[in-house]
């Protein structure tokens, strides 16, 4: 698996925007953000800025403007981050994570049937009948 960028929680904002509208010119990423964040348009083109440095994601430019496009997938990058995450907090153990989630209450019934389901499903893919 190749070296994904650290990307800070304010650029993993941006990041979203961008993997969802890409290709996505420099206004339109600042015009959905102001609407969810308190960001001024300068802090957020800071944030684009840095993610071009990091190369995660690439720009074009179109006449007077720039259109960005994600370098890196989504999907990994969210791999990436959930791997850290429970290497960090529960020493790679997603039983560990679930227990602890469990004990404290902080899953919903819905949530555990939506778990249960998941885990069914995926063993009667290893174990066919």
């Amino acid at each position: 698996m190749k070296a994904l960028p650290q990307i800070s929680e304010a650029e993993y904002e941006v990041m979203r925007i961008i993997w969802k509208y890409a290709p996505v010119s420099t206004n339109e990423i600042v015009e959905k953000l102001t609407l969810t964040t308190p960001w001024s348009p300068r802090t957020i083109q800071t944030l684009i800025k840095r993610l071009v440095t990091k190369h995660a994601v690439t720009y074009e430019k179109q006449s007077r403007m720039f259109v960005y496009s994600p370098l890196v997938e989504e999907a990994e990058y969210v791999n990436q981050e959930s791997a850290s995450f429970l290497k960090k907090y529960y020493d790679g153990n997603i039983s560990t994570m679930l227990s602890s989630y469990l004990e404290n209450d902080r899953l919903t019934d819905a949530e555990i049937d939506d778990l249960r389901a998941l885990l069914t499903k995926k063993t009667k893919q290893e174990c066919p009948q």
